[in-house]
């Protein structure tokens, strides 16, 4: 009897041991809100989104301690639409775990491998470093940025932190018959995080080459920084793009203004530059406000501005309340519209209200 239960015990502190060496974590956001857009071609819209500020998701991440500074990790993300309890972003058909699905491996000393769909480095930067309304809300700088959001079948090799500085690079495979180049993406970026100050410079390289078809790459670069002066934190960013396919709208529809003429086409050769602030507001409080302006430097001068402001208010620590404006200011029938962090919009104004919980 005694052996027996000495037996039990140890087996009990086995168990005990390879649990505390394993953990999974269920983790979300459920965001929305009332969105009024005005401007379009298809006249005043008014509805309730999903994932305003922050895309409204479901997800499993874990990790494994394998010994030695080196641990296991996976990470599967699905998005939905809270209004209609659909899979998928606002009007759009999404795999389960379309917003993220990877598994890899990371070091203390060497950095993190990931493998599967992941975000790009150029979309980190701009999301975390360079927008005062981290791509979300009315005044989201994908309204006007090139996004090149998401990836699959990448290769992501994150470094570890020497003192501020980090790095990461990207490889996209494109998954085609005769050469590795056709649908390849590439994305690296690396940056200095220490005390007020964040800065970053990014790039994103995609292939346009396909099966009998060759035309020059899409590529694109991002400077971005913001520094907290406590009263307020100040973002500033300069992006340029060349080549085609280097500034898809987030927006893809040329007839968003007309219904005889379409908008001009994307840009081959253009820039962006923002400048923006949070500021707190008593204990809860956070002001944003960002400008934000597009040239277009090929004959068509398709330009536009977009000016933003925000308000979130902290309930607790995982529940805000927000409300947000944006208007662009399309020249030269370019065809922006104001959108949120789920959804393109439809008109050159909008306004957006609403509820975001995190658990």
């Amino acid at each position: 009897m005694k052996k027996t239960l000495i037996t039990l015990a140890v087996l009990a502190a086995a168990t005990g041991v390879a649990q505390a060496q394993s953990s999974v974590v269920i983790y979300g956001t459920v965001d929305a809100g009332f969105v009024s857009e005005r401007g379009g071609v298809k006249g005043n819209v008014n509805k309730l989104d999903s994932g305003v500020a922050s895309a409204s998701r479901l997800g499993f991440k874990g990790t494994e301690d394998l010994g030695s500074g080196l641990s296991a990790l996976f990470l599967l993300e699905a998005g939905f639409n809270v209004d209609s309890g659909a899979q998928g972003a606002p009007g759009k058909a999404e795999a389960l775990f379309g917003r993220q699905a990877y598994v890899g491996l990371s070091s203390k000393t060497t950095g993190t491998l990931t493998l599967g769909r992941q975000y790009t480095p150029w979309y980190n930067t701009l999301s975390k470093v360079a927008d005062p309304f981290a791509a979300g809300y009315a005044g989201s700088a994908k309204n006007l940025f090139p996004a090149n959001t998401r990836t699959s079948n990448t290769v992501l090799y994150t470094s570890p932190n020497f003192n501020g500085f980090d790095a990461d690079v990207a490889y996209t495979f494109g998954e085609k018959a005769e050469s590795n180049k056709y649908g390849r993406q590439i994305g690296a970026s690396a940056g200095y995080s220490n005390g007020p100050l964040n800065a970053r410079l990014a790039y994103n390289n995609t292939s346009n080459d396909d099966v009998g078809f060759q035309a020059a790459s899409g590529r694109n670069w991002l400077a971005a920084a913001n520094y907290d002066f406590a009263v307020a934190k100040a973002y500033v960013a300069y992006g340029a793009n060349k080549g085609q396919s280097s500034a898809l709208r987030n927006n893809t529809d040329r007839n968003a203004y007309s219904l005889t003429q379409l908008s001009a086409a994307p840009s081959t050769d253009s820039n962006n530059i923002l400048v923006g602030a949070t500021v707190p507001v008593g204990p809860a409080g956070t002001v944003m406000a960002s400008f934000i302006r597009t040239n277009d430097k090929t004959a068509a001068n398709a330009d536009a501005d977009q000016w933003a402001l925000g308000y979130s208010y902290a309930l607790s620590k995982r529940t805000s309340t927000y409300a947000s404006y944006a208007k662009i200011k399309n020249k030269n029938n370019a065809g922006y519209t104001v959108g949120n962090n789920s959804n393109v919009g439809t008109g050159d104004k909008a306004f957006n209200v609403g509820v975001r919980h995190s658990f």
